[in-house]
C-alpha cells in the first residue's frame, strides 16, 4: 500500500510522466522576422492604415454613360452598396441617343477610393464610359423646390430672401410660398441656412447634374 501511494505521488508531481510542458512563447515568430520583410502577418504594411486616414476626403461628381436598359441603374446602385461607397445624390435620364442614358453620381472619398469606384464601374457590362468631372473645369447645377411658411410679416421677408438668391416663387397660398432655386449645391445649402429653419415645410432637390467645360465631352 505504501508503495502504491508513493508511485501515485510521483506521478502527480511529474505531470503523469509526460515531462516538462513546452514553452509556447518560443513558437511565436520573432518581431525581427517581419521587420526584415517589410510587412506583417497577412500582408499588413506598417503605417498603411494610418496613411489612408490622412488622405483628404473630397467631393466628386462622376458622370457615367451607360446602356438604357432595365436593370442598369439597380446594378450601379448595388455596386456602391456592396462595397460601402456612399451616394450623396444620383440622377439619370436618357441622352439624345435613346439607347443611352447619362448618370450623374455625387460621392465623397479619397483619390484611392475614387479610383476603385471607377474601376468597378468600368467592369459593368452596361457602362460605356466613366468620367470624373471634378478632375477639370465643369459646370454644376441642381434644382430645388422649397415650401416655406409665409404668414404676416414673414411673407415680405421670405420674398426678399428669394430675390437675393435669384429664386422664383412658383406657388402662393395664404400661408405658404413655394420657391424654386437653381444653382450649385453650395448655393442651395446657403439658402437653407439663410432662412428660418422652423419656417421650412418641405424640401425637394433633384440632385446635381454636371457637364465639363469647353472640349470636355462625354459621348461615344
Amino acid at each position: 500500500t505504501e508503495v502504491r501511494h508513493r508511485a501515485a505521488g510521483a506521478t502527480r508531481a511529474g505531470g503523469g510522466g509526460r515531462g516538462p510542458r513546452p514553452d509556447r512563447r518560443a513558437c511565436r515568430t520573432p518581431p525581427s522576422h517581419f521587420a526584415t520583410r517589410g510587412q506583417g502577418p497577412r500582408g499588413y504594411r506598417p503605417g498603411a492604415r494610418g496613411a489612408a486616414k490622412d488622405e483628404p476626403i473630397m467631393r466628386h461628381i462622376i458622370a457615367v454613360l451607360l446602356e438604357n436598359e432595365p436593370g442598369a441603374l439597380s446594378r450601379v446602385v448595388a455596386l456602391f452598396s456592396a462595397r460601402g461607397y456612399n451616394i450623396e445624390s444620383l440622377t439619370v435620364a436618357p441622352t439624345e441617343d435613346p439607347s443611352l442614358s447619362r448618370m450623374t453620381i455625387v460621392t465623397a472619398g479619397s483619390d484611392e477610393v475614387l479610383e476603385q469606384i471607377t474601376k468597378h464601374l468600368n467592369r459593368l457590362i452596361e457602362v460605356v464610359k466613366v468620367v470624373d468631372l471634378t478632375e477639370g473645369p465643369f459646370i454644376e447645377r441642381e434644382l430645388m423646390l422649397v415650401k416655406v411658411r409665409a404668414v404676416g410679416k414673414e411673407r415680405e421677408e421670405t420674398k426678399r430672401m428669394a430675390d437675393i438668391f435669384r429664386g422664383r416663387i412658383v406657388d402662393v397660398t395664404d400661408k405658404s410660398y413655394t420657391i424654386e432655386l437653381t444653382g450649385d449645391s453650395s448655393k442651395l445649402d446657403a439658402f437653407l441656412l439663410a432662412i428660418d429653419r422652423a419656417a421650412i415645410l418641405e424640401t425637394v432637390r433633384t440632385g446635381a447634374g454636371g457637364v465639363g467645360r469647353g472640349e470636355r465631352i462625354l459621348r461615344l
